[in-house]
């Protein structure tokens, strides 16, 4: 059975890049718009791993990692794909729980390996 990954990333380009390399690589992959709409995804009964953008609209990626690991996904991994690379937004997103970090832009080989060792962990 595949593993399901939810994306959450305000850039629709960004998302279906994503959901090509995971599906390819034979993930299921659920998308959402905006830290809003992925609380409202975090309704799926099993998600494997959470891929997250940390600039968003209404709810940025650090909150919607807190709230994903206040709800019945806590022991769900998140990774992080962003632009930010300074070392005190990483440090707020391992104290939310993120569990990996990539910065855009990055390659597919990349995001692969860091989510076949997540899902697996």
């Amino acid at each position: 059975m595949s593993k399901t990954i939810l994306v959450v990333d305000d850039s629709g380009t960004f998302r279906q890049v994503v959901n090509m390399a995971l599906t390819k690589a034979g993930y299921s992959v659920i998308e959402a718009v905006d830290g809003r709409d992925a609380c409202a995804k975090l309704a799926t009964p099993k998600l494997d791993l959470i891929i997250c953008d940390i600039n968003m609209p209404h709810m940025d990626g650090i909150e919607f990692a807190r709230r994903a690991k206040a709800s019945a996904h806590k022991f769900t991994p998140i990774l992080m794909i962003t632009t930010e690379s300074r070392s005190e937004i990483k440090a707020e997103g391992r104290a939310a729980g993120v569990r990996g970090w990539i910065v855009k832009p990055f390659q597919p080989s990349q995001l692969i390996e860091a989510v076949s060792k997540l899902c697996s962990s």
